[in-house]
């Protein structure tokens, strides 16, 4: 698969707790957030990486940090000020090559057992047929949670704001086949403009949307989330 990384969000609620830095400079466990999600996609296996990456004054370190980072497989930083995620997810899939994408929020923190097994089950998700693939989780910690309705063999009935029990939430990992992908482009036109929405219109749509459950997928929006971040992630890796 290739991969796509969305960075495009402007991480308001990071610099209005004083973290002076967007979402992909922050540090976790002593690596920029870039670094380390690059070198776990290559590690995964991805073909090629495309960072959308909002404009701004980082822009150019990080992509001498990425640069630096030696990632040994086609990479690219495209700079972008998209309105929102679903721009932004659209404006990336049409730059990826043709093919399955695996696509990821900059502010997402797994361990790296949970990202291992995230892109193997999505890859064969995917090869059997599923249009799609979620990362879910019981661990909820945001303010406002996308909800996943399961049916028994793990495919999305209903995504939306109602909470489920038990708990189950997306986590900002994707998988994307080649109707999803076309379906992301179709909902821009439409007038969608948030992920949740997509993803909403993708299941009531008909299409096969998959999941794949860990158990904890942290999300950086504020500082209690980096430092949480830090101090889970520091300690796996010790």
């Amino acid at each position: 698969m290739h991969a796509l990384i969305l960075a495009g969000g402007e991480g308001s609620r990071l610099a209005a707790d004083g973290v002076g830095v967007p979402k992909a400079a922050v540090t976790i466990a002593g690596q920029p957030q870039l670094v380390r999600l690059s070198q776990t996609l290559v590690s995964l296996g991805c073909q090629s990486i495309t960072c959308m990456l909002r404009e701004g004054p980082h822009r150019e370190a990080l992509g001498e940090l990425t640069d630096g980072a030696g990632i040994p497989v086609p990479f690219r930083i495209v700079p972008c000020r998209t309105p929102s995620s679903l721009h932004t997810l659209a404006d990336g899939l049409a730059l990826v090559a043709t093919g399955d994408v695996f696509c990821t929020m900059v502010d997402t923190v797994m361990r790296a057992a949970d990202w291992q097994t995230v892109y193997a089950s999505a890859g064969d998700a995917l090869a059997m047929g599923a249009d799609a693939v979620l990362a879910v989780t019981p661990f909820v910690d945001d303010e406002r949670p996308v909800w996943v309705d399961r049916d028994g063999s793990g495919f999305v009935r209903r995504l939306g704001d109602a909470p489920v029990e038990p708990p189950c939430v997306t986590g900002g990992v994707y998988a994307f086949g080649s109707a999803a992908r076309a379906e992301a482009a179709r909902a821009r036109r439409a007038g969608v403009t948030r992920m949740r929405g997509f993803l909403a219109r993708l299941v009531e749509d008909g299409a096969r949307v998959a999941t794949v459950e860990v158990e904890r997928i942290v999300d950086v929006d504020r500082r209690r989330d980096l430092e949480f971040a830090n101090a889970w992630i520091g300690s796996e890796e010790s």
